[in-house]
């Protein structure tokens, strides 16, 4: 099965500073929002909830907090307001990006967007300009600690998942959106503790930065994207080469 994203041992990195930093808790919260005002409140019968929570909880969320969030969703109170908008363009090295945002004030938002573009010499581009390079998959998260590879692809594989990726801490599984709960519930059933698990964007190709200043530009580039509140996730086709990562490493 395939290797694990070189890029993403920084972004598991960076992530631990935005738990640190509370930032990624205002995501958590607008999503637990927005997919309780879609769905419903009950996390078993809106898996979009269900997932959220889950991510809060592996944040060490209080469910006081949590709750706070549903019912505002339910509710339909000040932040059940948010849009769901999907911006794409290219970024610097040519390097393709899909933005997801929950916003309530559609101006303020693109005008930030923009600005990160134009910041870095990218282009926002039209729709569909980058959507198409990318396939829409669900994918799970949980430490290798917690089992052997090979059990692990046994039990996926059975479940419907279709790729494997080993990293440093974690395994990563990419499976279907249609089978994305089926192997969800397989991994749960065996009590493994997962860290996450959402729907993403994966590319068709990767864009592989040799240069370590280009690579420089480009995690500046997706670090301020990802820093303004309105922007839930961000997907590139960007990963790094073997030696501008063991620079950026000792950094």
């Amino acid at each position: 099965m395939s290797g694990h994203s070189k890029w993403s041992s920084i972004k598991h990195k960076k992530a631990a500073v935005d738990a640190k930093r509370g930032k990624i808790f205002t995501k958590l919260i607008r999503e637990i929002t927005i997919a309780a005002k879609l769905g419903g409140e009950d996390p078993e019968a809106n898996p979009r909830l269900r997932s959220a929570v889950q991510s809060a909880r592996s944040q060490n969320m209080p469910m006081d907090t949590v709750n706070r969030a549903i019912s505002k969703g339910i509710g339909g109170g000040e932040g059940a307001n948010y849009e769901e908008i999907i911006y794409e363009g290219f970024g610097p090295s040519s390097v393709a990006v899909v933005i997801h945002v929950l916003t309530d004030n559609r101006n303020r938002t693109v005008a930030s967007i923009r600005s990160a573009f134009t910041k870095y010499n990218g282009n926002l581009g039209a729709t569909n300009s980058v959507l198409h390079m990318f396939d829409r998959k669900g994918t799970i998260s949980l430490p290798k600690a917690s089992i052997d590879e090979d059990t692990l692809t046994e039990l996926i594989l059975d479940a419907g998942a279709e790729d494997l990726e080993s990293g440093e801490e974690d395994y990563l599984i990419i499976c279907s959106v249609e089978d994305f709960e089926a192997v969800k519930a397989a991994l749960e059933a065996k009590g493994l503790e997962i860290n996450q698990a959402e729907m993403a964007r994966l590319p068709h190709s990767k864009t592989i930065i040799s240069d370590r200043e280009d690579a420089e530009k480009v995690i500046g580039f997706l670090e301020t994207l990802e820093e303004d509140d309105d922007v839930q996730k961000v997907f590139s086709n960007f990963d790094i080469d073997d030696a501008v990562l063991a620079e950026l490493s000792r950094t």
